[in-house]
């Protein structure tokens, strides 16, 4: 393996391990043991098929939003919309679900996912079209639309799904992802086949971007558009695409809450969600490769799952476990503050031996 490779591996890894260590540091110093903490984390994760289950259960709307990302981010677009088309994808997904409470499980289900994965497409659709044939920011037009779904959303549940409500009624069981067999083989979690079908699509993006012509040329426009357009590619197509695609995925996330995890959906209170957000930090873990993707939000799921033992285990107050989770992700996302010091070290290591060349020694 290659150093870049090996390089490549090591820093996710010690960007895990700083956070970890800056998170013993933020519980010495409010008088708390570190070990104890990190021992009902790590006890509240994987102790029990109940705990592992729920973190699996955590981890799979990340595994869509991580892949979304990572699509957009090989054709060089920085989707920091993911939460506004995943609460989309959540939205649409229930109200399918509402709507056909009567029809028989193999027509709604497969018809609330794709109307999800759409509702986030679409969303999606509308940055990408204007970076293509406006060179718009999408930074900031991202972050705006998710303002406006969520706004969107809130008015929705309000007064157009319900009566006035602050969260929708349940959707039946010809709508839910959640199998009793997988109930049962986690002791009662709320771990659902979504599961599945998050692996079968890292599997699916894998595959799309690394084996397909069309992968070939979302990463051909990323690393220079310029170039791309100059062998032909139609680069405005290529960006399009790849904004409907990660939104679609996106969408999908919001799916895994709908008709997953929660079964309804809730006013946000001008809130977006977060697994559109960790969602990014996801990704860059997992340095934008598919199955890195889900190994990461696997971890993610962890951290959130274990965080919510530690209180009743550990004694240490939620508000401390949030600042020490909150650390590992900043840490995990600042990634590149290690690559630089890595960097920096491979330089300085390169400018010594060539000193020593330079007065007639040897290299080391």
């Amino acid at each position: 393996m290659t150093q870049s490779k090996w390089q490549s591996l090591l820093v996710p890894v010690l960007s895990v391990i700083v956070g970890l260590l800056f998170g013993a540091v933020i519980m010495l110093l409010f008088g708390y043991n570190p070990v104890d903490g990190y021992q009902a984390l790590l006890e509240g994760a994987l102790g029990t098929p109940f705990n592992i289950g729920q973190t699996l259960r955590a981890a799979t709307p990340l595994i869509f939003t991580g892949l979304g990302f990572a699509v957009a981010y090989t054709a060089g677009f920085f989707n920091i919309g993911l939460a506004g088309q995943a609460l989309f994808g959540w939205l649409v997904s229930v109200w399918v679900g509402l709507a056909m409470l009567d029809s028989p499980k193999w027509l709604v289900l497969p018809l609330a996912i794709l109307a999800g994965a759409l509702a986030g497409a679409l969303w999606a659709a509308i940055p990408g079209i204007l970076k293509a044939y406006f060179d718009t920011s999408e930074v900031i037009v991202t972050i705006m639309l998710n303002y406006v779904a969520v706004y969107i959303a809130d008015y929705l549940i309000r007064n157009v799904l319900t009566d006035r409500a602050d969260a929708t009624p349940f959707v039946g069981a010809n709508a839910s992802l959640r199998t009793e067999w997988l109930t049962e083989l986690t002791n009662g979690s709320t771990m659902h086949a979504g599961f599945f079908l998050a692996l079968l699509f890292a599997v699916i993006a894998y595959i799309f971007i690394n084996r397909t012509t069309f992968g070939f040329e979302l990463k051909a426009v990323g690393l220079n558009k310029d170039a791309a357009e100059y062998a032909g590619m139609n680069v405005k197509r290529n960006i399009i695409i790849a904004m409907v695609i990660s939104g679609a995925l996106a969408g999908l996330g919001g799916v895994m809450n709908g008709l997953g995890e929660f079964q309804n959906i809730f006013l946000t209170n001008g809130v977006a969600p977060a697994i559109g957000f960790n969602g990014m930090a996801v990704a860059l873990l997992g340095l934008l490769n598919p199955f890195g993707v889900v190994l990461a939000a696997i971890l993610f799921g962890g951290l959130m799952t274990g965080g919510n033992i530690m209180p009743l285990t550990a004694g240490i107050p939620s508000e401390i476990v949030d600042i020490v989770i909150a650390a590992i992700i900043f840490f995990v996302g600042a990634n590149y503050i290690i690559t630089f010091f890595l960097n920096r070290r491979k330089v300085r290591s390169a400018v010594d031996n060539e000193d020593v060349i330079q007065q007639g020694g040897q290299e080391g």
